[in-house]
């Protein structure tokens, strides 16, 4: 059998919320996976930028709009503010076609992640159905450039590919 193989982007950001907490007792959900921080994401959801960002792209592979669309009536609606639900959503307009690799970048001054990879990176493998060495993870300050990189929140793109048969 042979395969079209493509890649699609995907993008989100969240800021946060100026109320400095204790870390010991606050976290923010970053692929699915509570890393602690002193600040709160601004959000309707529990604002998993990671999460967001690999929704985008599938949403980039099946032409399906799921944050902005589908996911503001779970959200809004009924309630939900898990984003993997808003994840499982795009998901399931993927039909012939398989992720084959995920690599993310995120732009933050804090938290520092780098601890947190191994962890992101196995919730991500489970979610998507993906191996863990087909994902890779890499984070920059920008050299803080953007508001990101002051401190002012999180902002990821994710690149995925995708291998999908061709009819002959």
């Amino acid at each position: 059998m042979q395969y079209e193989y493509f890649m699609t982007i995907g993008q989100d950001s969240h800021r946060f919320e100026d109320e400095i907490t204790d870390p010991s007792v606050n976290s923010i959900k970053l692929g699915a996976y509570d890393v602690p921080h002193n600040r709160k994401f601004s959000a309707n959801s529990d604002g998993d930028v990671i999460l967001h960002a690999v929704t985008n792209a599938i949403s980039g592979a099946t032409g399906v709009i799921v944050l902005g669309g589908i996911a503001d009536k779970i959200c809004l609606e009924d309630g939900i503010k898990d984003s993997r639900v808003y994840l499982r959503e795009a998901l399931k307009d993927l039909k012939d076609e398989k992720i084959t690799r995920l690599s993310l970048t995120i732009e933050c001054l804090e938290p520092k992640l780098k601890k947190h990879f191994p962890m992101i990176r196995k919730n991500l493998s489970e979610l998507l159905d993906l191996s863990e060495d087909r994902i890779g993870i890499t984070a920059t300050t920008g050299e803080g450039l953007t508001g990101f990189g002051k401190g002012e929140g999180i902002q990821v793109f994710a690149c995925m590919t995708f291998r999908k048969p061709i009819e002959e």
